[in-house]
């Protein structure tokens, strides 16, 4: 027996720099924050309660949540190729959407591969500061 249907929770990714990402991701995406680490003179009892966002930050957005955890060691690189996470993509409404972000993304400076089709809808690759493979996808009007 299979497990019955769910959805989508949430995704937390690794990252070598919390305050670079979180720049990249502030900038590039604007997520509400739904938790962060607390600072660190914070009362041991908040940080206690707040265990659970491993010195990052988690973002809320219309799709679910969105972690960043800085637990990598310095120089630790992303790799597709390897056992995990190959990419994390997020929906977007249209190609507009998209023609949009990649506007962004020049104007951030953020290297990206252009709006591809990829029959089933349509693309935008682009890498985080530790290298981790994003997407943003548009179905195919059909």
């Amino acid at each position: 027996m299979a497990i019955p249907a769910i959805d989508y929770a949430h995704v937390r990714i690794t990252v070598t720099d919390i305050a670079r990402s979180r720049k990249f991701y502030d900038d590039v995406f604007g997520f509400e924050v739904l938790a962060e680490a607390p600072p660190e003179d914070a009362d041991q009892a908040t940080k206690d309660a707040m265990w659970w966002v491993f010195g990052g930050v988690v973002y809320q957005f219309h799709g679910g949540v969105f972690g960043v955890r800085p637990v990598a060691p310095a120089g630790d690189e992303f790799d597709p190729d390897r056992v995990g996470l190959d990419h994390v993509s997020f929906a977007v409404p249209s190609r507009d959407d998209l023609d949009a972000a990649a506007t962004l993304l020049d104007g951030l400076g953020i290297a990206h591969e252009g709006v591809k089709d990829i029959g089933s809808g349509l693309i935008l690759e682009f890498r985080d500061p530790d290298g981790i493979a994003l997407e943003l996808f548009t179905p195919t009007a059909g």
